[in-house]
């Protein structure tokens, strides 16, 4: 029988759950690992990019690994649907552990720090590579999995909201003064919330596309294939550049409202729309203050208040370019789409090394502009690597799902690597010191780490882009011709 290509509402969303579970984890790396690892481990700025570095880069050696394994799984759930599930309950025991102070040395806590972000990142990939994976296996119809990408992507930018908005807010709460047992008390909440979330997409979800009955398993041949796939080389270097500029400018937002923005500005801001103690009252203020989305009396938390504000409200206008999509890469095609999308972002990253502490209102409007237009590019790219699994299938014979998003997924853990990590050598490099007046070297270094640094990555990837060679005509071909093969072995 034909296989269905269309998919519910109901396999969509659960779908999508999957992706905001992992948020909790992947944003929380991204906004606030490095920091956790300077004020609150007390892990040198140096020390801890290079701790960032090798867990990151285990991880990314891991994935390769964990695409041949699922590929080769064989449940009555399928081959990648299992690994959600088992994986839930051990992510979040690791979720808790990677963000608790041991209180050891100072270079126990090194060897701590440097274990238990191995054990999440171990953790994260066999979670996290199978279930990209599913993109590829629930449906056949490109339409239907840029589909799929937007809902998963509403869900990440949902979780991203939460995560960026809520998690220093609550580590103050939680912690009253001591940020270790905020953190710990913090990520246990989101833990739970991942484990639940795990197991509606495992339920939710079914696996449609198979490979081929007669096609013979070589991981060898798998790898040897990767070298030959344009469109998987033009990827895989995009994803290395695009993580690295996340991982870079996420790891050094904070440290620009810790270190760079005006406070009396910022409060001032706050304070007009209701976010500090004197400036509000009712059941709505109180519930901002149970969040912890109230300046103190002391003001001693306007940094962390504005950060989680335009953290919650620019994933609002990312959502909005998340929602359209779908249908704009149905009228112009993804590649189309993509190019445009991050060649306006750079413009608008690059922007913010021009604006001076004070400019508090244009800083937030450059932000929202900056994710509007970068909004669109991500759930595009997510659709794009399934079509680099059609590309392989349609030019050979063989899927190989699994390997192609891991070896995809190593390119993105290893830019996180290597972005997390010239985050802290840049830091280090520019002088800075944690908890501390930091020097005008130090605070260039931080408005270079948002603006240019990410901008030249952001280059890289537009080149990708351009050389990439599935546009909107040979992706309707790919998918009519592969539908076709499916049908004859099926009748077979």
């Amino acid at each position: 029988m034909a296989q269905p290509q269309k998919l519910s509402f109901t396999e969509k969303a659960g779908y999508s759950l999957g992706d905001g579970a992992a948020n909790f984890v992947f944003m929380t790396m991204i906004l606030f690992q490095l920091n956790f690892y300077t004020d609150t481990l007390g892990v040198a700025a140096a020390s801890a990019g290079s701790l960032l570095l090798v867990g990151r880069l285990w991880d990314a050696f891991f994935d390769p690994m964990m695409g041949v394994l699922a590929d080769r799984t064989n449940t009555r759930w399928g081959k990648f649907r299992p690994w959600v599930l088992w994986t839930a309950v051990p992510w979040g025991i690791a979720m808790v552990l990677a963000y608790t102070n041991p209180g050891l040395s100072s270079s126990g806590n090194l060897v701590w720090a440097c274990l238990t972000n191995i054990l999440l990142m171990t953790l994260y990939s066999a979670n996290n590579t199978p279930y990209s994976a599913l993109t590829g296996v629930m449906t056949g119809d490109v339409n239907e999995r840029t589909s799929l990408s937007s809902y998963r992507f509403v869900a990440a930018m949902i979780a991203q909201l939460i995560v960026g908005g809520f998690t220093l807010p609550l580590v103050a709460k939680f912690g009253h003064g001591n940020n270790a047992k905020g953190w710990q008390m913090t990520m246990a909440l989101w833990a739970v919330i991942c484990l639940v979330l795990f197991c509606i997409t495992f339920l939710a979800t079914r696996e449609r596309i198979q490979p081929d009955p007669r096609q013979k398993s070589s991981p060898r041949e798998d790898f040897r294939g990767l070298l030959a796939n344009r469109p998987w080389k033009a990827m895989f270097i995009l994803t290395l550049a695009h993580f690295a500029m996340l991982a870079l400018r996420g790891g050094t937002m904070f440290y620009y409202f810790q270190y760079y923005v005006n406070p009396g500005k910022l409060y001032d801001l706050l304070q007009s729309i209701g976010l500090a103690s004197a400036a509000g009252s009712g059941v709505w203020h109180s519930l901002l203050d149970t969040f912890g989305l109230i300046v103190d009396p002391s003001k001693s938390n306007v940094a962390s208040v504005g950060f989680g504000l335009l953290n919650i409200t620019s994933q609002f206008v990312t959502v909005i370019g998340v929602l359209c999509s779908t249908a704009l890469s149905a009228r112009f095609g993804k590649k189309a789409v993509a190019i445009a999308g991050f060649s306006t972002t750079t413009v608008f990253m690059a922007l913010f090394v021009l604006l001076p502490p004070e400019s508090v209102g244009t800083m937030f409007l450059l932000e929202y502009l900056r994710a509007l237009t970068y909004a669109p590019t991500i759930p595009l790219i997510w659709a794009m690597f399934a079509d680099v699994v059609d590309f392989a299938e349609w030019k050979t014979g063989r899927r190989a799902t699994g390997i192609i998003y891991a070896t995809i997924l190593f390119g993105l853990k290893t830019g996180l690597s290597l972005g997390g990590a010239i985050a802290g050598w840049l830091l280090s490099g520019f002088g800075y010191r944690p908890n501390a007046v930091q020097t005008p070297e130090a605070l260039n270094g931080i408005r270079m780490n948002i603006s240019i640094f990410p901008a030249i990555l952001f280059l890289i990837v537009i080149a990708c882009l351009i050389v990439y060679p599935i546009g909107k005509n040979l992706n309707i071909e790919i998918q009519d011709v592969l539908a076709e093969r499916r049908k004859k072995f099926a009748q077979a």
